[in-house]
């Protein structure tokens, strides 16, 4: 089991996030409406995806994604957008976002995002268990 953190400034938005994926996967979300609130959530506690808006008030995606990225380099983002464009795609992805899905979205195409970010995180985390036993971490 997974811990999410979905980051939103629209409540509707993160009350579908949490319905789906706690209905339909196995993984607990955290949310918040407030994107300063998230980065000390991000120091306080571990989380394995981060699920972020694009265009937020005090704090827009594309910080946050830097933000988790400092805080732990293997931290997942998805970064979700009504205003998607091929150049914000392209920036998120190149800042280190895992996924970027607009809006709206179906059900499906955001519980396979997830499982995908999750099943990648994982390969990540028995790499680094390897590397460690075999000595080369």
């Amino acid at each position: 089991m997974g811990r999410i953190l979905a980051v939103d400034d629209e409540l509707d938005m993160l009350s579908l996030l949490k319905i789906m994926v706690e209905g339909y996967t196995d993984h607990q979300v955290q949310c918040t409406n407030n994107p300063v609130e998230a980065t000390e959530l991000l120091s306080e506690e571990q989380f394995d995806l981060v699920i972020s808006d694009l265009k937020m008030p005090g704090m827009d995606g594309m910080e946050l994604l830097q933000v988790a990225k400092n805080k732990d380099a293997d931290l997942l983002v998805l970064v979700i957008t009504a205003y998607g464009s091929l150049e914000s795609a392209e920036e998120a992805i190149s800042k280190g976002a895992f996924d970027y899905i607009t809006k709206p979205f179906r059900k499906e195409q955001i519980i396979l995002a997830i499982d995908k970010a999750m099943r990648w995180r994982e390969l990540v985390r028995q790499n680094k268990e390897l590397k460690e036993r075999l000595g080369n971490g």
